[in-house]
């Protein structure tokens, strides 16, 4: 697609409904699909990677000016995959790859299972293989530990847990903003050391609570198809990541036969800025050997 679809926004309609996806850079196509559900494309913007490829970012449906779905149940893992299929398709470049971050983890988790035959590689990126009940129980431990870590900022600390909390059970745009961007410093690993550079990603950060009333009939659990995945992957993981951590990552990394595992050990859930050269060399080498093959 170096030489497809020009640079820029474009828009591919599924059933009425638009789904808006961003193309930069030049080189290998990477299609990448941020977490929320719900939250703004553009923190997963990553301009050193796109030097090394061409990166098509989601701009998921019912968040920006993507479309939005007549009923908000139906904001789910297998609708999303259906419309990140459209972008694939009218890329018109099978395969390429894929790199899924937190929630667009599982997405891409389970368009790799269900349309092999498209997929050159996959990049989960601070995911898991599964979001069922011990998942849950793990993240609100992490969240409850968060304060400890940060002694010297105990109220704010806990002001981002209360954050956390708000945003789980936001029900207007305005609310899930605020929460997102209060509960922000917890995806990192220490945000206030490095406050001036975080904290206009954070100021940025955007937000719409509809997709949060959707969900899955049961909780994303490909542990048992994870053998099925062919395609070479890359799974990445930081250290202090409260959500998707090095547990998670291990998961994947022992059910996906051709993977490898990088842990970043000064990162959280977003190591491409925490640590974005360590972050692009890993993904552009990894895209360039899977090519070379």
């Amino acid at each position: 697609m170096g030489d497809g679809l020009a640079q820029g926004t474009h828009t591919v309609t599924v059933c009425g409904i638009d789904q808006r996806f961003h193309v930069a850079g030049s080189g290998p196509v990477c299609v990448v699909y941020p977490g929320g559900p719900g939250v703004s494309w553009d923190y997963l913007r990553m301009p050193e990677l796109e030097e090394h490829m061409q990166l098509v970012y989601i701009e998921p449906i019912g968040t920006g000016r993507s479309g939005r779905l007549a009923d908000p149940r139906g904001y789910c893992c297998d609708t999303y995959v259906a419309f990140l299929d459209a972008v694939v398709s009218q890329l018109d470049t099978d395969p390429v790859f894929l790199l899924g971050h937190g929630y667009g983890g599982l997405v891409v988790q389970r368009y790799g299972l269900d349309h092999p035959a498209r997929v050159a590689g996959l990049v989960l990126y601070g995911t898991s293989p599964v979001t069922d009940e011990q998942f849950r129980q793990s993240a609100v431990a992490e969240m409850i530990a968060f304060p400890a870590r940060h002694p010297g900022r105990r109220m704010e600390a806990d002001a981002v847990v209360g954050a956390f909390e708000g945003a789980l059970t936001a029900t207007d745009d305005e609310t899930f903003v605020r929460c997102l961007q209060g509960a922000w410093p917890a995806y990192l690993a220490d945000y206030w050391a490095h406050e001036e550079t975080f904290a206009p990603v954070r100021a940025r950060l955007r937000g719409w609570a509809e997709p949060q009333r959707g969900g899955e009939a049961v909780p994303f659990d490909v542990r048992a198809e994870l053998g099925r995945i062919e395609a070479p992957t890359l799974i990445l993981a930081g250290a202090h990541d409260p959500l998707f951590g090095p547990h998670w990552a291990a998961m994947l990394h022992e059910g996906v036969a051709h993977s490898g595992l990088i842990v970043f050990q000064h990162s959280g859930n977003l190591a491409h800025i925490e640590q974005p050269a360590a972050f692009t060399g890993a993904v552009a080498d990894f895209m360039y050997l899977v090519g070379a093959e």
